[in-house]
């Protein structure tokens, strides 16, 4: 049973990031403080340094060689899990490319490193830090990427559709093996925990870890576009066969679908995790980690100084930029009743629910159990908008998503707490 001195620590952890949040919204809405253009500024600080900073002081101070394996597995299969029956929806037709990726994002993707640590540690003390560490590595470097992927891919087909509105599974020629930008027009990285886009059609949106570039940024290998076209034979008016125009070439090599889009859609994955700074940061604080706990070498002083003075703002300024996303957006809820109530139950009911059951079969119990189905029940990681609103997939359902779960994770996070308690 949770105590009502348990109780006063979690408030007195979590009240002060929703203080933080608070002001940073009233500064915009209510008392006009910050433009949309100084909100951008203060986003592409913490964007640039305050929450990676914040991302390699944890990930580095770390143990690797004391990962809890069952706790990983745990969070790893659940998302597995789920992936696998949104992917089994969209096979079946039951659901829609859009959609199964949505789920995915909003059932397995929650804001872990600015809310989770803070809120997990006063729960249940500096051992569930070091859990939620070992998820925030695994999101950074394994499933932000895969969720690149997804997206990437998405925009493939779609390109593909647009061109041969006849597509089928036949063969795709590859007019240029050179890296592509023609399924998707900016070059846009990809984000953290905090990130936030931006759109030529609303200037109050802000840009976090993502910037968009014309094409005279774009590097010249990267703005040439795949020219993918069907190399079927037709026939002719003489009911002669006749090759298609790529055959015609003749200079065009035929190569599988599946292997030119893969192709095409690694390395627009790649081009995007290399302008994340958050990439670097999760890496290299992972190196570090593993020297630094191998042959117990300490951080020379001079330099942990210099990185906590940034980290140490990190989540006070990590909380103040979801403030003021949530000031700068139209509305608290903007994608109808109906994907509101489906997006927060993935979020706060059927991946705490998926995680729950994973966890008691890979043996986990006690506050093990406790920690895993409660982290799963966090709300929304920002990143997930920040893809949806870049790609224009179901932006307005993440959206939601973010705003109105973190207004309402707070009581539904303490409420989980107070029945894994009893």
């Amino acid at each position: 049973m949770i105590t009502g001195a348990e109780f006063y620590n979690v408030m007195v952890a979590v009240v002060p990031l929703y203080v933080a949040m608070i002001l940073a919204y009233g500064s915009v809405r209510w008392w006009a403080i910050f433009s949309p253009e100084q909100c951008t500024g203060i986003n592409r600080f913490v964007a640039v340094f305050a929450v990676p900073l914040l991302s390699f002081h944890f990930i580095a101070s770390n143990d690797p060689y004391n990962m809890n394996v069952r706790f990983v597995a745990a969070d790893s299969l659940q998302k597995i899990i789920v992936l696998f029956a949104a992917a089994i929806s969209y096979a079946r037709g039951g659901a829609t490319l859009d959609w199964a990726i949505s789920a995915f994002s909003l059932a397995t993707l929650p804001n872990t490193l600015v809310v989770g640590i803070p809120l997990l540690t006063a729960m249940y003390g500096d051992f569930s830090a070091s859990l939620m560490v070992q998820i925030v590595v695994l999101q950074c470097v394994v499933w932000y990427t895969l969720l690149l992927f997804l997206y990437e891919y998405r925009a493939a087909q779609a390109l593909l559709l647009a061109r041969h509105p006849g597509f089928d599974a036949g063969s795709v020629v590859a007019g240029d093996r050179s890296a592509s930008s023609g399924c998707h027009a900016s070059t846009i990285a990809p984000a953290d925990e905090m990130s936030v886009t931006s759109s030529p059609q609303n200037s109050k949106e802000l840009h976090m870890f993502v910037r968009n570039e014309d094409a005279s940024s774009v590097p010249h290998d990267a703005s040439k576009e795949i020219r993918l076209t069907v190399s079927s034979p037709i026939e002719s008016g003489g009911g002669e066969e006749r090759s298609s125009s790529s055959t015609a070439m003749g200079s065009l090599q035929e190569i599988p679908k599946t292997m030119g889009l893969t192709k095409m859609i690694l390395i627009m994955v790649w081009k995007k995790l290399i302008q994340n700074p958050n990439t670097y940061s999760s890496l290299v604080g992972m190196v570090w980690s593993l020297i630094s706990f191998r042959w117990h070498i300490g951080m020379p002083i001079i330099v942990e100084k210099s990185i906590s003075i940034l980290s140490d703002a990190g989540l006070g300024m990590a909380m103040f930029s979801i403030g003021l996303f949530m000031a700068l957006q139209p509305k608290t809820v903007s994608c109808g009743r109906s994907a509101t109530i489906f997006s927060m139950a993935m979020r706060f009911i059927t991946g705490p629910m998926v995680m729950a059951v994973v966890s008691f079969a890979l043996g986990l119990r006690g506050t093990l159990l406790r920690i895993a189905i409660l982290q799963a029940a966090l709300p929304q990681g920002i990143v997930t908008f920040v893809f949806a609103k870049d790609y224009e997939v179901l932006p307005t359902v993440l959206s939601t998503g973010v705003i109105f779960g973190m207004l309402i994770a707070l009581p539904i996070t303490l409420l989980y707490y107070i029945v894994l308690g009893m």
